[in-house]
């Protein structure tokens, strides 16, 4: 099969244009709904902060900082490399450039979820997993645990959409670059995906000053 067409638009579009400005507003009114849904479990979590703020200042020390505050980074790092793929993807009929930036990326991504796996370890030893394995410490009271239901809730829901995102960007690496379906002249695909990484790398920018940084000020 030739560039041209692979590079032809699906039978239901008039244009390449079209059928990536569809790719996008698809991508947007997903992520306004997982926007909704994350919005109103941070707002909860305030409204019990607030109900609460001793008990939840308590438990929040006991995160592991240093695991939060790598993740920041390697999630910030990501957002940058992403966004070069995409330049790239937009600029250079040579894929190599784009392929490197989109593996650095999901080496970032796998980066972060060893490192929240160690936390989670570190979690379980420290006995702070709700229902499983949780013993309170002095001062945090039952409203401690609902802390660490938060917790659990929050930044499990966020690593598995950060995975869903690294399956994405194995999936352009491993078939639609691969085809030659990515490219200057349509990289949609591509750019909807960075859109998507962009939401999760927002989510932890939310979560991680919201978790790790109550009660260390």
């Amino acid at each position: 099969m030739s560039g041209s067409a692979r590079l032809a638009p699906e039978v239901q579009y008039a244009t390449l244009e079209q059928q990536g400005d569809t790719a996008q507003l698809g991508m947007w009114v997903f992520l306004v709904n997982e926007t909704i849904f994350f919005g109103a479990l941070i707002f909860a979590y305030f409204l019990y902060r607030m109900t609460y703020p001793h008990e939840f200042e308590v438990a929040a020390r006991d995160t592991v900082l240093w695991c939060g505050s790598l993740n920041f980074v390697l999630l910030l790092t990501s957002s940058l490399t992403m966004v070069l793929a995409v330049n790239a993807a937009a600029q250079d009929e040579n894929p190599r450039r784009m392929i490197i930036w989109l593996v650095v990326t999901v080496a970032l991504g796998c980066a972060f979820l060893i490192v929240k796996g160690y936390e989670y370890y570190l979690d379980y030893q420290d006995k702070v997993v709700p229902v499983v394995h949780f013993e309170s410490k002095p001062g945090e009271g039952s409203a401690g645990e609902l802390f660490w239901v938060f917790y659990w809730v929050g930044t499990g829901l966020h690593a598995v959409h950060l995975t869903v995102g690294i399956a994405l960007v194995l999936y352009m690496l491993l078939w639609r670059i691969r085809h030659g379906e990515i490219g200057p002249a349509y990289y949609a695909p591509l750019e909807a995906v960075g859109i998507y990484w962009s939401f999760v790398d927002t989510v932890w920018l939310f979560l991680f000053p919201s978790i790790y940084l109550l009660g260390r000020s």
